[in-house]
Formats: structure tokens, sequence, C-alpha cells
């Protein structure tokens, strides 16, 4: 699967203690227009895991290259995701990476056992496009990549 080239995303939600959560991905996609759903896949030993397993809303943001040191904090195992900027609010006041290509405000739909991941199902209750000019951040063989 490494040699499928993926868009890059952070999905980020607030714990049930309030605490900002987050995670990068590069599992996501369009599931239905209507209604409006989309899905992202969530690794269960993510340090998020317990937060998205019982979250009513989550947040995605589509990331451009400029996002590429942000993409790899919220990869990071144990690293503190939230400490060092570069996010905002969506419009429904869930964290959001600042200038993203898109944002998108989900309530949880469903979720689906998968393996070792978990299907996170979202329908899309609001949306937010940054600039149509700016090129995406792609995931292909293990590294951030620029389309050409």
């Amino acid at each position: 699967m490494a040699r499928f080239a993926a868009g890059v995303v952070v999905v980020t939600t607030l714990g049930g203690d309030g605490v900002p959560r987050g995670f990068t991905a590069s599992s996501f996609c369009s599931v239905s227009a209507h209604p409006p759903l989309i899905l992202v896949c969530l690794a269960n030993s993510a340090d998020s895991y317990t937060a998205f397993a019982s979250c009513d809303r989550f947040a995605v943001s589509v990331l451009s290259p400029e996002h590429q040191p942000l993409a790899q904090r919220f990869a990071t195992k144990g690293a503190d995701k939230f400490a060092s900027g570069g996010l905002s609010r969506t419009l429904g006041g869930l964290p959001a990476v600042t200038g993203a290509l898109a944002e998108l405000d989900c309530e949880t739909h469903a979720r689906h056992p998968a393996g070792d991941h978990t299907v996170l199902i979202g329908r899309v209750a609001a949306t937010r496009l940054g600039e149509n000019t700016r090129t995406p951040m792609v995931y292909y063989d293990r590294s951030f990549r620029l389309l050409a």
C-alpha cells in the first residue's frame, strides 16, 4: 500500500476532558455525497484512540506541503501535538490546521473495527475552503511528496 499515493490530513477532536487530540492520516476519502460522509482510518494503538473512540464530533484538515512539519508532529507517538502552534478553530470550535486547503467539521456517524485500525465515518456538517491555488501534500512510499 506504500505505492499508492494519497493526500494527507490531520484529524482532531476534543476529548471528554476538553483536551484536544489528533493524528495524521493518509487513509481518508469521500464515502457519500447524500448525505455527505467521509471516512478516515485511525490506528487502535494511537495516543488519541480513546478520544476518537467516544467523540461525537471531529474535524479534518486537508494539508499542503507547507504543513509537513505539523503533519510529522501529529504522526509522532508521544509528541505534544498542540504545543507548537499552527492551529486555529473550525466553524464548530474544533482544533484545525491554520491555512489548510479545506476544513471539514464532522459529526461522528459510525465506527467500524478493521484489524488494527478503526474506520471512523463522519457526516460533514460544515466546510471551509482555503486557497484554490495551492498544491496538496501527498504521502507516497513512506514519505511526504510534492505533486509535479
